[in-house]
């Protein structure tokens, strides 16, 4: 989808603003292709040429490509750093896969000072020292890192935390419904109806809302790492296993394989059923949340309650909703916590911010794009 943005929009782009996007190679999991010469695949063919097809199956004749080849990251990022010098632009890796194999090759690439951008979790919520030494890599390589992908698609999370950051502010927390999935779920079911809580999950997954074993999206395991990526641009050294997480899986069907899940999964109605009505007496409502306390340090994924009248309460479909509060940003302050809040999740925003982080990094290189 990233692929198809750029070609739709490059040519407006370079008539604009002078940012001149080139794809010099793409890649999936088995095959790549690689431009034929160093100006790039022919944008206007992009979408007819690619479809929704795999890489090998790809039109390279109408793409000014190479036949394809198998799928080698070392051999693409050379085709990119040679791309860039021949045309004295910028080499950048666009990662929107959710590989550890491939986030582990970012020390590398940004330490050679090749830009990446992705959507991609592993890295920045992964082991805190080499996060730390992958932003190192990126400083002493004069490379970019843009990951706002990686929480709430689309949405500008972490560029607002950098930028309340940058301009003095101090993140006291920041708590949200990181997940488009679970925020489905809590918006979908019919609690004080009396609906089966397990009834909202499987018609969630026949609809493909959640990932096919529905325990990936309820174990919080998801929201965990954005957690720790929102408390690292918060300025809180947070690891994974540092977050306290409130898996919403029973213990007893953590470990069964995927279809006994999904059989034994409403003999536990009653457990979440009995949360929901203790809430609904209180005047509430309950929503699977994530929080990062910056002055404390912490992090935690929980299913908690709000008052009706919290905007959490009002959130529809699939939207992420997250509220920053700092020194600026306060009750202490006579304002208001920041509210940011849209989808967060589906393949059109998500690229959107891909493509949104490619134009940052375009502006901070020269182009006269606005950001």
């Amino acid at each position: 989808m990233t692929v198809k943005q750029v070609g739709a929009h490059a040519p407006a782009l370079l008539a604009d603003s002078g940012l001149d996007l080139r794809i010099a190679a793409c890649a999936d999991s088995r095959h790549m292709i690689l431009a034929a010469g160093a100006d790039g695949m022919e944008h206007k063919a992009i979408d007819a040429a690619i479809g929704d097809r795999a890489v090998a199956d790809w039109d390279v004749a109408a793409l000014n490509a190479d036949a394809p080849t198998a799928a080698d990251l070392d051999a693409l990022v050379a085709k990119l750093k040679t791309n860039a010098a021949n045309t004295g632009g910028a080499a950048v890796v666009v990662d929107n896969t959710s590989s550890e194999f491939v986030a582990g090759k970012y020390g590398d690439w940004l330490g050679a000072g090749v830009h990446v951008v992705t959507p991609n979790k592993k890295a920045n919520s992964g082991d805190l020292a080499r996060f730390k030494n992958f932003t190192k890599a990126a400083a002493e390589g004069n490379a970019h890192w843009f990951y706002e992908g990686t929480i709430g698609a689309g949405l500008p999370v972490v560029s607002t935390l950098r930028t309340l950051r940058a301009s003095g502010d101090a993140v006291r927390s920041v708590q949200g419904i990181f997940s488009g999935t679970m925020s489905f779920l809590f918006n979908s079911w019919d609690a004080s109806g009396g609906q089966p809580f397990s009834e909202v999950v499987l018609a969630a997954k026949a609809a493909g809302y959640t990932e096919p074993d529905p325990r990936d999206d309820l174990n919080g395991l998801d929201v965990a790492r954005k957690v720790v990526i929102a408390a690292r641009e918060s300025g809180v050294d947070l690891a994974l296993d540092d977050v306290d997480v409130q898996s919403l899986v029973p213990a007893e069907l953590e470990d069964c394989d995927a279809d006994t899940y999904v059989k034994r999964l409403p003999e536990f109605d009653s457990v979440i059923a009995a949360q929901a009505a203790e809430a609904e007496a209180e005047g509430k409502v309950l929503r699977f949340v994530g929080k990062v306390d910056a002055v404390k340090g912490t992090g935690t994924v929980e299913l908690a309650k709000f008052d009706k009248s919290h905007p959490f309460a009002g959130l529809q479909g699939a939207d992420n909703i997250l509220e920053i509060q700092s020194m600026r940003y306060s009750d202490e302050m006579a304002s208001t916590p920041l509210i940011i809040r849209g989808p967060g999740a589906g393949a059109q925003v998500t690229a959107g911010g891909v493509f949104g982080d490619l134009c940052k990094l375009g502006a901070v290189l020269g182009a006269r794009v606005p950001v």
